[in-house]
Order: C-alpha cells, then sequence, then structure tokens
C-alpha cells in the first residue's frame, strides 16, 4: 500500500531507511513530505541544493557527493557553503539531503 503524502499525492515505495526504491518517482511534492518527515522546512537554500542534487543524478545516475553539493553552494554562498549544507541538513548530508532529494540510499560517500 502506498502511504499519502500531506496533500493527498501518492507517497511513493520507500526503502526501510526512508529512502525511494525508484528515484524516477521523485517530485517535490514528495520532497516537501519527506522534509516534513525529517522535521525540516525547505527554504530557498534547501531547494538549491537539491535542484541541484536533481539534475547532479539525472546526468550522472549517481548521488552527488557533498563536496559537489558544496562547490554548487559556494558559487553563491562563497566559503560559508560548507557550514550552510550542514545547518540546512543536519542530521547530515547522506541520510536527510539524499533521502528529500529522492536518491537511493549512498553505497560511499564523502561529508565534504
Amino acid at each position: 500500500m502506498t502511504a499519502m503524502t500531506h496533500a493527498d499525492t501518492p507517497m511513493p515505495a520507500l526503502d526501510p531507511e526512508g529512502f525511494l526504491v525508484d528515484p524516477s518517482e521523485w517530485t517535490e511534492e514528495v520532497a516537501v513530505a519527506l522534509a516534513r518527515i525529517e522535521g525540516i522546512v525547505l527554504g530557498d537554500d534547501h531547494w538549491d541544493a537539491i535542484r541541484f542534487m536533481r539534475r547532479y543524478y539525472e546526468e550522472k545516475q549517481v548521488a552527488a557527493d557533498a563536496r559537489f553539493v558544496i562547490r554548487h553552494l559556494a558559487q553563491r554562498l562563497g566559503p560559508a557553503a560548507h557550514r550552510r549544507l550542514f545547518e540546512l541538513f543536519p542530521y547530515g548530508y547522506p541520510g536527510q539531503a539524499c533521502r528529500i532529494a529522492g536518491m537511493r540510499r549512498p553505497r560511499a560517500w564523502s561529508t565534504g
């Protein structure tokens, strides 16, 4: 049975750790619902990181390492980008950011 999001949008299947089973089923509405589960209200900086992650995934079919997201954010935020990424996703980039962006659980990653 498929879980429902806050707006009665069907929630795609999640694995036992809360990651999407099929990243192609991700939508921005799903991201909002996943963020709510994580206790996060998505703001502009969240969306900047998430949309970058989605573009990276579409191009390379792999989740972006945190260092690539930090480099992307640094174009706008400068040296504060590293700290900001971990303020946006306080329980960790691999867990929170990848979950909300609709990635599968990364096998290995750099935390930046």
